[in-house]
């Protein structure tokens, strides 16, 4: 393994080992304390453009699954058709693997998908750093001994514009449109705008009985034939993406009035249609432990994250209200139409990986095109 160096913006600097793809990196240095799910994690698309470090200590010990798709051309053990991270920071990667469905180690992986990694980090002084400081750009340089190719691709990365700036769901959203049918017999048509969709949450809903028509984040939907509206996650600043907000807002303002359910990047962009305002936390939610109440009752559910914005329910109108709170910081969680069969969450219900205590909220969208129909 070659020697490998993390530099923050306030430079402080990590030493450790090479264990990925031998070139530069630069990103948005991000913390997860998942235990479990790096596959999983490595092609979430809200992750692009971020430097990616993992809390837990031991990294790589069950091995990466096959990269393989479904007759839907959803990949059966991932959640994107590719690796997402600009990078991954972990504190011991395991070169030796085990599990009955690994087809390749996680190193292999990486270096196939040209992906840099470091391993020997001392992940818990980095992350605490994160979280007094707050997420800040940094930069993996590798020693390159001579090697004019990487170097290069250090300096292009280098080049690379603040991580809020660029418009990361134009990068990783759809070209086209793409019709996933349902599992069984087709009781619904929902179009889905890819802002950079996780897989399962596809595969949530297909096999509730709906065919999914993906389109890209700024097609104009609106024409199209469908029951019902699903906004997708996605990685970047919500301000990026007027033309999504101005589709959605066509929608909530078009008759007959159509469920919709959004998850979140599509929290954001719903709150931002019906008039409300978003801002960046100081280091984001990225775990599957995140505890949310439903606001007025006390249940509590534990939820996966993975998100760097958040509503201001501040700034609501009074047609629509908060539906979950972060027990956590007391941050939105999701928003609701008081009247209209409009609903988001900002954390992930089809949990892949993470906890599935509320995947019920699929039912509950499933419910409300049965209503409306």
């Amino acid at each position: 393994m070659r020697p490998a160096t993390l530099i923050l913006d306030d430079g402080s600097l990590f030493t450790g080992q090479s264990f990925g793809y031998e070139c530069g990196a630069t990103g948005e240095v991000v913390f997860n304390t998942a235990m479990t799910g790096y596959p999983e994690s490595l092609t979430d698309p809200s992750y692009a453009g971020q430097i990616l470090t993992l809390t837990y200590p031991l990294i790589g010990n069950y091995g990466v699954p096959s990269t393989e798709a479904d007759t839907n051309g959803l990949p059966l053990f991932m959640e994107s058709d590719r690796i997402h991270v600009a990078a991954l920071v972990v504190a011991d990667y395991s070169t030796a693997y085990s599990h009955w469905n690994a087809q390749e180690s996680l190193s292999e992986w990486l270096k196939r998908e040209q992906v840099p990694a470091i391993t020997g980090i001392d992940t818990r002084r980095l992350t605490k750093i994160l979280r007094e400081h707050g997420v800040m750009r940094g930069r993996i340089v590798i020693d390159q001994k001579g090697n004019h190719e990487a170097t290069t691709i250090q300096n292009e990365a280098e080049e690379e514009a603040d991580y809020g700036s660029v418009n990361w769901v134009e990068r990783v959203s759809c070209h086209e449109v793409v019709t996933y049918p349902s599992h069984g017999k087709k009781e619904y048509r929902v179009v889905l705008v890819d802002c950079g969709v996780k897989a399962n949450i596809i595969r949530c809903l297909i096999r509730r009985g709906i065919e999914v028509v993906r389109v890209p984040w700024d097609y104009e939907f609106n024409p199209l034939p469908f029951d019902g509206l699903f906004l997708a996650n996605g990685p970047g600043n919500p301000d990026l993406c007027e033309s999504t907000v101005a589709n959605i807002r066509k929608f909530l303002c078009a008759t007959p009035v159509r469920p919709l359910m959004g998850i979140c990047l599509g929290n954001q962009l719903l709150a931002k249609a019906a008039g409300a305002q978003t801002y960046k936390l100081k280091y984001g939610h990225r775990s599957h432990n995140q505890p949310v109440r439903q606001v007025g009752t006390n249940r509590c559910f534990i939820t996966s994250q993975n998100h760097g914005y958040a509503v201001d329910p501040h700034t609501l109108p009074d047609d629509w209200e908060p539906l979950f709170v972060n027990m956590n910081d007391g941050s939105n969680e999701g928003i609701r139409h008081k009247s209209h069969p409009w609903m988001s969450a900002q954390f992930h219900p089809e949990a892949c990986s993470g906890p599935v205590d509320t995947e019920f909220l699929f039912d509950e969208f499933l419910q409300m095109l049965k209503n409306t129909r």
